[in-house]
């Protein structure tokens, strides 16, 4: 979907994301799904891995036009956006005429759209899978591959060679490459723990169904690198319909649009003309490129699924994680842990920082973590205040621990500074120098996103630690304002 430039302003799609869920809940059946340095990872394939034959390279005009003539054949209303190079993302979609804002775009009927009820090519294949009950992430990640194997014998032949043949996402980085470049960032565990669930969820596959069924899933077709693929597709482009009862799927032509952080409009299903629309929330001139949201994301998790980081500055919902955790050394550490675990936390636990500031949970996790041995009957009223179940979003006051709490947070904060210094100011070197021009661009590419990344965290962390610096002065320098009152009294008495 997004075909996106590198670090600026791009993004894939997926409106109201998909949170993708872990491999066990994979395997349960119970799925729930969802700068600009110019340059394609379609030139950028891990080491040692094999291109998929199906696809195009990211920049390709011509499969574009093909997939836009094909669905137009297909039933796809007359559109007022074709799809041309762009600035912002590789491809986009451009209007040929004067938009107005609030005007209805696109309505790609149910018939162009790909959902875990889509007809498969290969009806054998689709009922082994639905014998098995597997869920629709894994079902249409099959989908897609068995769809593109088939090649000009599929229906969707047109929108599969229209998709980048490497996908914007961090599945395709390696695990040097996660540990090197983005060593700072809390982005690295995230895509650790997505190439896991990922390939938990491929193993699951491959021993429950298919080596029970070589001859309709052949591993020549049915591999890693395919489903590496699939996956990649699916974070980047799949959305989720509201008026479809929150239906997943694909939708060949929406998924050229690419993001801007300055839009909210997103897809949905529209009753009324009985196809998939958006609704613009600003108008558009001939030859502008048009921008539909994919949510309200951080820096990090567009990098996560779609490739990219935005500009510095640009994304007001840019985030980074804090570690905050009991030391082990506190006398009360049993009994705070214990506080934690009732409410599903633990130690260490992560909290969103942004650049207006940071949660109340995280507040009453530090409280938890400073209290002293008579502030025990008081940790579950903390933990459950820094938990999920904060739905009232309760603010504790404790006043006596409130500058040891914003100190912790602080020396917490500055600890995670001095990491992203060490990568920003210190620099990584390159692999050694090779004469592969695709691998040496490629590792130019992937230092520059971590760089762009790991720049616009730190920034938020210098702003909390602005923040806290400020509070804490202000906190002591009244002390001392009322300990000199107070001496001053003293001496008068006397």
């Amino acid at each position: 979907m997004v075909e996106v430039s590198r670090a600026v302003f791009a993004t894939s799609f997926l409106p109201r994301c998909l949170p993708y869920p872990s491999y066990h809940q994979l395997a349960a059946g119970s799925l729930r799904p969802r700068t600009a340095i110019r340059c394609s990872l379609s030139a950028a394939a891990p080491s040692g891995s094999r291109e998929v034959p199906w696809g195009c390279e990211i920049e390709s005009l011509e499969s574009a036009v093909g997939l836009q003539q094909w669905l137009s054949d297909s039933g796809l209303p007359p559109q007022k956006m074709s799809i041309q190079r762009v600035d912002v993302g590789e491809r986009g979609l451009v209007a040929l005429k004067n938009i107005r804002k609030g005007e209805k775009l696109l309505f790609v009927p149910p018939s162009l759209v790909i959902t875990a009820d889509s007809e498969w090519g290969c009806k054998e294949t689709g009922d082994v899978l639905r014998r098995y009950s597997v869920p629709d992430w894994p079902l249409l990640a099959t989908y897609l591959i068995s769809e593109a194997s088939l090649m000009n014998s599929s229906r969707w032949n047109r929108y599969i060679s229209a998709l980048p043949r490497q996908p914007y996402s961090l599945l395709y980085w390696t695990r040097s490459e996660l540990d090197t470049y983005l060593v700072a960032s809390y982005m690295r565990e995230r895509a650790i723990e997505r190439i896991t669930d990922v390939t938990g969820t491929y193993n699951d596959l491959r021993a429950r169904i298919f080596s029970k069924h070589p001859t309709l899933f052949p591993v020549e077709v049915y591999n890693m690198e395919t489903f590496l693929w699939s996956f990649g597709i699916l974070f980047s482009r799949l959305v989720r319909l509201p008026s479809m009862d929150g239906k997943v799927a694909l939708v060949p032509w929406a998924d050229m649009l690419n993001h801007s952080s300055e839009v909210e409009t997103f897809l949905d299903y529209d009753k009324s003309s009985q196809g998939i629309v958006f609704t613009t929330d600003k108008a558009y001139q001939p030859g502008e490129q048009v921008f539909i949201s994919y949510g309200k994301k951080s820096n990090g998790e567009l990098l996560l699924s779609y490739g990219f980081v935005p500009k510095e500055g640009t994304n007001p919902n840019d985030s980074v994680d804090l570690l905050l955790s009991l030391k082990k050394s506190d006398k009360c550490y049993k009994e705070k842990l214990l506080a934690l675990q009732k409410y599903g936390l633990s130690s260490p636990q992560r909290f969103p920082l942004q650049i207006t500031g940071w949660p109340l949970e995280m507040m009453a996790y530090a409280y938890l973590v400073v209290s002293p041995p008579d502030m025990i009957p008081k940790l579950n009223e903390m933990a459950a205040a820094a938990s999920d179940s904060n739905k009232f979003k309760t603010e504790l006051k404790y006043p006596d621990l409130e500058e040891q709490t914003l100190q912790f947070i602080l020396d917490s904060c500055e600890s995670s500074i001095s990491k992203y210094s060490k990568f920003l100011e210190g620099g990584t070197p390159l692999d050694p120098i090779t004469t592969n021009m695709k691998q040496a661009n490629r590792k130019l590419l992937l230092k520059q996103l971590a760089m762009d990344l790991c720049t616009s965290e730190q920034r938020i962390l210098f702003r909390t630690q602005y923040i806290l610096r400020r509070r804490l002065r202000d906190m002591r320098s009244g002390e001392l304002r009322a300990l000199t009152i107070l001496n001053g009294f003293r001496k008068l008495f006397k």
